[in-house]
């Protein structure tokens, strides 16, 4: 299969495989070998967790190349475009360099049918190689124990906060879900965890494989030179500060001041000024929902604050709802632009747990942000959360995918 623009092979890796997620190592591994990426010739970290894995991940590159490293960066989802998963020393690949990489996946997977997240794991992993890097920061996709990243023997482990997500996949409760994520692990390698309160999954799987961890709270701590931020980028700063600690490498103080001061992540509490204040935040789940709250009663409104809202039919919307109920003033519901949306009617049947709330409903995420740019007064303030999709289409990207 051969195509000629970054769009097509996308749009063709999407119809490959026959589900759109499907746990498992086996045909990730067989065609990385065929591609003779193991062992690798880079140091490689990799982050899981449910929610703050993106923040660490753009953290540790960020420290890590103002120390002069060459650092491959792989993350998922994009916001705005599919380039923004795989970059190095901070530059996202280009179109060609990454149509280059699927051909080369497509010539020896031969039988082998790929996701579409096993496609951009490989890809990475050979772009990873074929520039020298130094070490490579990954974000694990889906859990962890199964994920396409676990191909990866990580020389450190960093696990995020754990909550409630992708519950048919990873299991109902934060034992069960701490358990594959800490599938990550090596035997006698170190990890850390940034989550203040680990499931004992995480504690007792490391014990099985004799692996170093250090918990947030417990061997290590939050530095005052991290008050400046928000509470939960605190925890996930403290988490990556841990990781550079343990790592045999030479980081100056002075690339970690310039990491922290540096870093931005797009969608993540992000900011965006203008007549009125509009907050974007990728919070689809409780433990994100949770983090916002906190987020946004650090921040004074005289006015209003208005939610553009929507998320996937298939996350906890109501358990969403609940916690953010008293942070909104108005809510601005839309459909999200996949067929994986609540829809209107499903959004409604929510709200009927919360008292009296004021909704206005849309066509789309788009036009209920733009009712809101014009007719919101100056005190006023919108915030834009619900889903990956929701915050992607205000920032006005290609379309996000998972």
């Amino acid at each position: 299969m051969h195509f000629t623009t970054l769009e097509h092979w996308l749009n063709w890796q999407n119809t490959l495989h026959p589900q759109e997620i499907e746990l498992g190592l086996s045909r990730c591994h067989t065609v990385a070998k065929r591609l003779n990426l193991f062992p690798t010739s880079f140091h490689v970290i990799s982050v899981a967790g449910t929610n703050g894995k993106g923040s660490s991940v753009v953290l540790l590159d960020a420290i890590l190349s103002a120390a002069g490293y060459r650092v491959g960066r792989f993350m998922s989802p994009h916001l705005l475009r599919y380039n923004e998963r795989i970059c190095i020393s901070g530059r996202e690949r280009t179109d060609l360099e990454l149509c280059h990489a699927f051909e080369c996946i497509e010539k020896v997977r031969n039988e082998i049918s790929l996701t579409f997240f096993e496609f951009s794991t490989l890809a990475a992993l050979l772009i990873f190689k074929q520039h020298h890097i130094d070490i490579a920061v990954l974000e694990v996709g889906l859990g962890g124990r199964l994920d396409a990243v676990n191909i990866c023997d990580p020389d450190i482990a960093l696990i995020t906060a754990i909550g409630i997500d992708h519950v048919d996949w990873l299991g109902s409760d934060r034992e069960c879900i701490g358990f594959e994520k800490a599938g990550i692990f090596r035997a006698e390698r170190p990890a850390v965890c940034s989550d203040p309160n680990p499931p004992h999954s995480i504690i007792k799987h490391a014990r099985h494989l004799k692996v170093a961890l250090y918990c947030l709270g417990r061997d290590f701590e939050i530095h005052t030179a991290l008050s400046h931020l928000l509470p939960f980028q605190q925890r996930n700063a403290a988490g990556v500060l841990k990781v550079i600690d343990l790592l045999d490498l030479k980081i100056p103080k002075s690339a970690i001041q310039q990491g922290l001061k540096k870093v931005r992540l797009l969608g993540r509490f992000q900011i965006l000024a203008g007549r009125v204040t509009c907050i974007l935040d990728v919070a689809h789940n409780p433990l994100g929902a949770q983090v916002l709250r906190q987020s946004l009663r650090q921040l004074s409104c005289q006015g209003k604050t208005h939610a553009v809202f929507g998320m996937l039919n298939d996350k906890d919307i109501a358990s969403v709802l609940q916690i953010m109920q008293d942070e909104i003033s108005d809510w601005h519901i839309a459909p999200l632009n996949t067929d994986r949306s609540a829809k209107i009617s499903a959004l409604l049947t929510h709200f009927t747990t919360i008292p009296n709330p004021h909704i206005t409903s849309y066509h789309s995420i788009t036009e209920a942000y733009q009712y809101l740019i014009k007719h919101a007064d100056v005190d006023d303030r919108i915030i834009v959360f619900g889903s990956f999709y929701t915050v992607a289409e205000v920032l006005g990207g290609d379309g996000y995918k998972p």
